[in-house]
């Protein structure tokens, strides 16, 4: 199979339309080729005229550790154009950057979870592009957690850089094909195009993430395909002041770590309240020290998740329902515990972390409910997302 970029690269045609104008690639270290050359060095090596680069979270080359950690702009000491951050003073292109080329490539691997911010990038290009006349591209690549949806929608008024709009938590889309919905839903006078990939199947081998392709951190925490799957349950974790394994090296892979939560009483407490959501994958009691941010220097009990080999079952793994019921059962076992931490999360002041998280409160609300049941979550979250499966239908590229 190919991704969008190599065919790019390999199809003159395709390229053609970029015969004269400017263009400008929004990369990071995952934007890579078959054979691993970085997706700016290919570019220009084919000829194309890039006059600039742009940087998302975690910057282009893919040095941030944390959220919040910004990228300045800098000037590319190889090839001399400026590489503007994304991450940094702005969020948004501004029109100076946007100056600085007519074709606009967008190549970001992104794990198929609303909250990973490249999909709110994807969005502000869009935006800041549309009524120009400048042009976006997206070389599309795979949704490493495929098709399959889950979560309750964002509401109306709870937009943030981790919520560009209302969908769920795990959306279903390529990059490719989620423009495309930006591009109907906000109404937007875009050039738009993608770069289909050829022979990607979401239902195939790897159920998203096809096995001829080497996997590449797409951002530091990102190191591998269990994380992709199961981030859309466990990236709620930041929202909390359980640890979601940051400062060891395999985080955003375990349903929380905590030196004063016994993991092994949460997961029967897990099992007798909704044994149904526990599906699709296998749960291992472990331990571990963070070397830096939650709980640092502290031994954490937890759960790691393994969604991967004779474990995963792609269609009854729900990541976001497994973490909901973590808490669940934490609150259960322990109902004086501060699981939600009030701090600044991704420039939200006002609201609770996990309420920007999850575009809403309606999580939050149901694990502190005394009397809520497993059902009681399962109607909101069904229902949501049987409407965004309709919603997404014509915009697919892929069967």
């Amino acid at each position: 199979m190919k991704f969008g970029i190599d065919r790019l690269l390999a199809d003159p045609a395709l390229r053609a339309p970029l015969e004269g104008k400017r263009v400008a690639l929004i990369a990071h270290p995952a934007s890579v080729t078959e054979n691993l050359t970085h997706s700016l060095d290919a570019m220009i090596a084919a000829g194309l005229n890039v006059t600039s680069a742009f940087g998302p979270q975690h910057g282009l080359k893919g040095d941030k550790q944390d959220n919040m950690v910004e990228t300045a702009d800098e000037t590319d000491p190889q090839y001399g154009i400026p590489i503007f951050s994304l991450y940094g003073e702005l969020r948004r292109p501004s029109g100076q950057m946007m100056s600085t080329a007519d074709v606009f490539l967008f190549d970001l691997q992104d794990l198929g979870c609303r909250i990973y911010t490249f999909v709110t990038t994807l969005l502000y290009l869009l935006e800041a592009a549309s009524g120009t006349g400048k042009s976006v591209w997206v070389l599309d690549r795979p949704n490493p957690a495929g098709r399959p949806v889950e979560g309750t929608l964002l509401l109306s008024g709870q937009e943030s850089f981790v919520g560009a709009g209302p969908m769920p938590m795990r959306h279903g889309l390529t990059m490719g094909e989620m423009g495309r919905w930006f591009v109907d839903h906000f109404k937007l006078d875009v050039d738009y195009r993608v770069i289909e990939m050829q022979g990607w199947q979401p239902e195939g081998a790897g159920f998203g993430w096809p096995d001829s392709r080497i996997w590449i951190n797409p951002s530091p925490n990102a190191a591998n395909l269990n994380m992709a799957r199961a981030y859309a349950g466990t990236v709620m974790i930041e929202g909390a002041t359980l640890s979601e394994g940051r400062g060891t090296t395999r985080p955003l892979e375990v349903l929380f770590g905590a030196p004063d939560v016994d993991a092994k009483a949460v997961l029967a407490e897990m099992q007798r309240f909704a044994p149904q959501w526990l599906a699709g994958c296998a749960l291992r009691e472990c331990w571990f020290t963070p070397t830096f941010h939650k709980h640092s220097g502290a031994l954490c009990r937890g759960l790691m998740i393994h969604a991967e080999v004779g474990f995963y079952d792609h269609h009854a793994f729900r990541p976001w329902r497994l973490q909901a019921l973590a808490f669940k059962a934490i609150r259960r076992l322990y109902p004086d515990y501060p699981i939600w931490r009030d701090f600044p999360y991704e420039y939200e002041f006002e609201r609770l972390a996990i309420d920007v998280i999850n575009g809403g409160p309606a999580l939050r609300e149901w694990v502190d409910s005394a009397g809520s049941e497993a059902g009681d979550l399962e109607a909101i979250a069904g229902a949501d997302e049987a409407h965004w499966r309709e919603e997404i239908r014509p915009f697919l590229l892929y069967t």
